[in-house]
């Protein structure tokens, strides 16, 4: 298989190496037709983004096929409602598509708004009614009317992007919501910062398996009060009242940064852009987050404290899970390049290195940065497929690939260990704790039994020692 692979024409300025991109590796272009991309659709990308918000209802207007992977299929987590769990579609056929989908629309969101009795509710346009013209937006403001909520349209017709453009959509509802609070909601953190002066939202944090609250607790402890989470454990009422924040701290850059340049716009609220993967990406996130206050010094002081803190808990474990692993090497491709960047630097103080990294939505900058971080002669990668993927995971012979679901089938079927570090994970892998975690599952996954069997040509002498 890999020696008969060859890159496709069209890929090749999609693809480098560590200290190899000058003039810039090609990026933020569509999918080559016939590569297989591993890129998700622009429905897909909207319903990352908002889906964790727990008491709002989201209604698919398509067919059956699309709700199919909305199911409980996310590791995001609620203390209270539930909705999103659940998964409500339209049902569109052959005749909807022929008469419209309006009347079933209208009828859906009725039934369940009745039922459920949401805080707001989420319309998601998919590909055909993009296609059949339904006139979305005016059945969500006459069901809002009637209603009384707010029910927004999501512009998420597949055909129209890649999965970033949904995040685009995403964020044009969300910033539709925001600054339309007259109060403000009970505050459900700690309350010792429940009048703290100092505030901020949490964006692009999607509370999987309880990352949002490790997060939320950090920040409190530092004596910062939470407005709102977008949208990890999101409520409706704490995102409308998000204009109320002094700072926005944006952890899923690609998925959120245009809603923060929009909340900069129009409510004057600046940004830091953050990271909470690995020790080194959390600490600098706090610390960043403390120095936007320069007028209360106690919280500069709270988070050094909090940092060695969890330093002193967490270091001595790491380096016995470094002791074990040090010098595996290991290949990432994930959705968003700042994340391969923590990555990168997280399984380098686990003595890992990287000889594959990639992403979905990098840009030229991203990427620059990755070339700067890396070693020379790491495999840089911008909307890969399986095909690249394979060859670059038996070329440069890895020990684990971290990826998503789309990534899982390929390193299993060339036999090399696999960490799951999409969105369907059950395991928290952010902050210091998550670190440790972190650390835990890749030791696992390299050291399972189960390679024994698998007679790769690259298997590394010992490991099975380990």
């Amino acid at each position: 298989m890999d020696a008969g692979f060859t890159l496709l024409e069209g890929r090749r300025a999609q693809v480098s190496s560590a200290g190899e991109l000058s003039p810039g590796i090609a990026c933020g272009r569509r999918s080559l037709p016939g590569s297989v991309s591993q890129r998700a659709c622009v429905f897909c990308g909207s319903r990352v983004v908002l889906y964790p918000i727990a008491d709002a209802v989201h209604l698919v207007h398509g067919p059956l096929g699309c709700a199919a992977f909305t199911w409980d299929i996310r590791g995001s987590v609620s203390t209270g409602p539930q909705l999103h769990r659940l998964s409500f579609t339209t049902d569109l056929r052959e005749t909807d598509v022929v008469f419209g989908g309006e009347k079933k629309l209208y009828a859906a969101l009725s039934q369940l708004i009745e039922e459920y009795e949401p805080k707001a509710a989420f319309v998601y346009s998919t590909c055909i009614v993009g296609l059949i013209g339904d006139d979305v937006d005016a059945v969500c403001r006459k069901v809002a009317a009637e209603r009384g909520i707010p029910v927004l349209p999501v512009r998420s017709e597949g055909f129209k992007g890649s999965k970033k453009d949904g995040y685009r959509a995403a964020c044009d509802a969300l910033a539709s919501l925001v600054g339309t609070a007259e109060e403000s909601p009970p505050y459900r953190g700690d309350g010792s910062v429940a009048d703290s002066p100092f505030s901020i939202n949490i964006l692009g944090e999607f509370n999987l398996a309880g990352e949002a609250w490790i997060i939320r607790r950090y920040y409190e402890r530092m004596g910062i009060r939470v407005v709102s989470v977008m949208t990890g454990d999101g409520r409706v009422d704490e995102i409308r009242g998000a204009h109320k924040a002094r700072l926005n701290v944006v952890q899923c850059s690609g998925s959120m940064g245009y809603l923060a340049e929009d909340l900069r716009s129009r409510w004057g609220i600046p940004y830091a852009r953050v990271s909470y993967f690995g020790i080194e990406d959390t600490a600098e996130a706090l610390y960043s987050v403390a120095a936007a206050f320069p007028e209360e010094s106690e919280i500069a002081s709270r988070a050094a404290a909090l940092v060695g803190e969890e330093l002193d808990a967490v270091l001595p474990v790491l380096k016995a899970y470094r002791d074990k692993l040090e010098g595996l090497r290991a290949a990432v491709y994930v959705g968003g390049a700042f994340k391969a960047r923590s990555l990168v630097k997280a399984l380098r103080r686990l003595g890992v290195a990287t000889v594959l990294v990639g992403s979905q939505t990098g840009n030229k900058d991203d990427y620059a940065a990755l070339s700067a971080l890396c070693d020379p002669g790491t495999a840089i990668v911008d909307d890969s497929n399986p095909a690249e993927l394979s060859h670059f995971l038996i070329e440069k012979r890895a020990d684990v690939f971290i990826g998503g679901v789309k990534e899982r089938p390929i390193a299993y079927k060339l036999g090399v260990a696999f960490c799951d570090h999409n969105h369907e994970r059950k395991i928290p892998l952010e902050g210091f704790v998550g670190m440790v975690n972190f650390a835990r599952e890749v030791h696992a996954s390299v050291t399972s039994p189960v390679w024994d069997l698998v007679p790769r040509k690259r298997a590394r002498a010992g490991r099975g020692a380990r």
